[in-house]
């Protein structure tokens, strides 16, 4: 299977107008602008509408992507819906947002690997494509974390935004592409970060199930894991390749906190200038932080063809996910 001819042919992204500052929050828990910028990176991150849901966010990232591609949502084959904040538990946000595009000859279905998602969700519309099965498949990673947050809870409501980004996947010129992917979990760490509420678990009668609507984080020991395994995977997505650090053009990181991908960057031997950050604007939007940092690096002219990215992320499950790139 040569995965080598299949890439990235467009991106898209969308973020909710509402800004929610670190000053905001001052006002809402015991914390500081200072001390949350400190210890993570963010200064602000959006919040979607009231009347807003995870499928609409994707259906305008999805717009984006589709435009950057040349395509239309009839050429699609599959549309992947990589999120942990579901419009509802069925029908799945992947076929409402299938409908929404009018991709009538698509299938459809939703991923769940947390904030590593769209990497996952990257690694199942590639090997479709390589596989001959199908010939573009759109993947979003798309999250309305505000709806799982609880703003009581001063360690985990600093951290969470909402917002969307997309890509088109399809066939590309041989030596551009993806190179490799690495993909791993350790299911042993799933009460680390977890929302517990809203499955067969816990009955919506049970009065624990309430308290576990919302995002529960033990937050030292997931920054350990974090720390860990990010440029880790990284590493080993790279050697996969047959590539070294000194390859990389760019690396694009899950946004979950500076001190993070700084620890990245090191390991990586990397400058800050060779790295996509955001999450000052956005904080951490799960599945949708690494497609959103994508698309706006596209934006900013910061990829260029024949770079070579490093896309790299971690999340609940405990899950993990890299994958490297020619532009």
């Amino acid at each position: 299977m040569n995965l080598h001819a299949v890439g990235i042919i467009g991106t898209g992204k969308y973020v909710p107008e509402r800004i929610l500052s670190n000053q905001e929050l001052e006002q809402m828990v015991e914390t500081s602008d200072e001390w949350i910028v400190t210890r993570t990176g963010i200064r602000e991150r959006r919040i979607a509408a009231p009347e807003q849901a995870t499928s609409d966010l994707a259906y305008e990232a999805s717009l984006g992507a589709l435009q950057a591609a040349g395509i239309s949502a009839e050429d699609l084959d599959l549309i992947i819906v990589a999120t942990i904040t579901p419009d509802t538990s069925f029908p799945s946000t992947a076929c409402l947002l299938q409908d929404k595009l009018g991709a009538s000859k698509a299938a459809a279905f939703d991923l769940s690997a947390a904030c590593s998602g769209f990497i996952y969700g990257l690694a199942t519309a590639s090997g479709m494509i390589a596989s001959g099965m199908y010939k573009h498949v759109l993947v979003v990673g798309a999250e309305c974390l505000s709806r799982i947050t609880d703003y009581t809870d001063r360690n985990t409501c600093i951290l969470f935004g909402d917002g969307a980004g997309a890509v088109v996947l399809g066939r590309v010129p041989e030596g551009r592409g993806f190179r490799s992917f690495q993909l791993g979990a350790d299911g042993s760490g799933g009460e680390l970060l977890k929302v517990s509420g809203g499955g067969s678990r816990l009955s919506p009668e049970s009065g624990a199930a309430v308290k576990g609507n919302f995002i529960q984080m033990a937050g030292s020991e997931v920054f350990k894991f974090a720390v860990r395994i990010m440029g880790g995977a990284a590493e080993e997505a790279l050697e996969k390749a047959g590539l070294n650090k000194a390859d990389i053009d760019l690396l694009i990181p899950h946004q979950a906190n500076i001190r993070i991908i700084q620890s990245a960057l090191n390991r990586l031997e990397l400058p800050e200038d060779k790295c996509m950050i955001n999450l000052d604007k956005y904080g951490n939007v799960s599945a949708g932080s690494i497609p959103i940092a994508l698309a706006e690096a596209v934006e900013q002219g910061r990829v260029k063809e024949g770079d070579t990215l490093v896309l790299v992320g971690f999340g609940g499950g405990l899950t993990w996910g890299a994958s490297t790139l020619i532009w």
